[in-house]
């Protein structure tokens, strides 16, 4: 029985909607409360019913001293309206208050007249209620994880859920050497500030780059945004992972040097962890030219702590045929996650000095004997 009697209301209200014949002239929201001071903006909506196509005047006779209001359309003033059969225009009521506007009810009321009809729309606004400035921060992975090269970026919700436009400061808060930049989502144009519309959402992309040498551990960075007596803050975690990274070199940064043919020769070396987590299993390699030898001591490295050092002896022993000149070997170090480092180092062959006193003690016996002969055989 309920449901036929809420049927026959319904169907009685669509033929009386049906056979109305009028101006309607309404708003969402004809009475609502705002701050002091702030200005008003009204959507307006005016339909004809069942009425000959012309022109409506529209007015606006009562106003509170002191408060400036405003009919606009299509961005102009405007005093009328023309209205096809069954058409719609709408309209903005712009309202402003006086600069001392107290606390209070303020009534206004909007006119239409034409073609025959009257429709009016009473408005209130009660000055002191608006909803307090208040903003919020929100973050979809508050914790990200990874090694201080990489990349970390949080995707942040701003909102304002106030019923006034604000401009909002964004701040933050990080350990010393962390840079913090704000780029609106979708874009590439890094911000300090925003305008917010009342009831606006805006994503955010807040980046966070740390110093290549950033420990492991775990870090806060705090994100704050601002706008007048509106504020929101935002915890972000980081939790660093560490990386190796090993400078492969030698003491003085000289990479070349000479060798003697058929020798070891040692070639002190550097092996330094710039990274923020141990380097581990690091051994060592060479390329030499055929006929030659490489040695490492030590031959590995179990592990390295960040910023240790240690030093390494390569003995270069080149050919005992190897001729005089420049050659070049490739000295190599690998490691475990990805640690992989190599320097080119030159060098020049140079044969023995005890092959020079040989030669010169031959040339000596040769000439000996040369003027033994001479000297024996000469008088004959």
């Amino acid at each position: 029985m309920v449901r036929v009697i809420f049927a026959l209301l319904v169907a009685l209200g669509g033929a009386l909607a049906q056979n109305y014949r009028g101006l309607a002239l309404g708003t969402s929201y004809p009475e609502m409360g705002i701050q002091p001071g702030e200005t008003v903006n009204l959507t307006l909506t005016l339909k004809s019913y069942g009425l000959p196509p012309g022109v409506v005047r529209l007015s606006l006779p009562q106003v509170p001293e002191g408060w400036q209001a405003t009919l606009i359309g299509n961005g102009r003033l405007v005093r009328a309206v023309y209205l096809a059969p069954d058409g719609e225009a709408t309209l903005t009521l712009r309202l402003q208050p006086p600069k001392e506007v107290r606390p209070g009810t303020y009534r206004f009321l909007v006119r239409a007249e034409g073609l025959g009809q009257t429709a009016s729309l009473p408005i209130g606004l009660v000055v002191g209620e608006g909803l307090p400035q208040r903003l919020s921060l929100e973050a979809e992975l508050p914790i990200l994880k990874g090694p201080p090269t990489s990349s970390f970026r949080y995707r942040v919700t701003l909102r304002n859920e106030s019923d006034r436009d604000l401009l909002v400061s964004l701040e933050y808060q990080a350990p010393q050497g962390f840079q913090v930049s704000f780029t609106p989502a979708f874009s590439s144009q890094q911000v300090t500030s925003l305008p917010l519309k009342a009831g606006e959402s805006r994503d955010l992309d807040v980046e966070v780059s740390l110093p290549r040498d950033t420990q492991a551990g775990t870090y806060a960075v705090r994100v704050r945004a601002v706008a007048g007596e509106a504020r929101a803050e935002l915890g972000l975690t980081l939790e660093v992972t560490g990386r190796p990274e090993v400078r492969f070199t030698t003491p003085d940064g000289r990479l070349s040097g000479r060798v003697v043919a058929g020798r070891e020769n040692p070639v002190k070396l550097t092996v330094k962890n710039e990274g923020s987590a141990p380097a581990k299993n690091l051994s060592f390699s060479a390329l030499e030219p055929s006929g030659w030898e490489v040695k490492f001591e030590p031959e590995k490295i179990e592990a390295l702590d960040p910023g240790q050092e240690q030093e390494v002896t390569a003995r270069i022993k080149p050919s005992p045929k190897a001729v005089t000149g420049d050659y070049m070997v490739t000295l190599s170090l690998t490691g475990d996650e990805g640690v992989s480092e190599s320097l080119d180092y030159r060098t020049t062959v140079v044969r023995s000095s005890l092959w020079g006193l040989v030669g010169v003690g031959i040339m000596a016996v040769a000439l000996l004997v040369l003027g033994f002969a001479v000297n024996r055989f000469g008088r004959r």
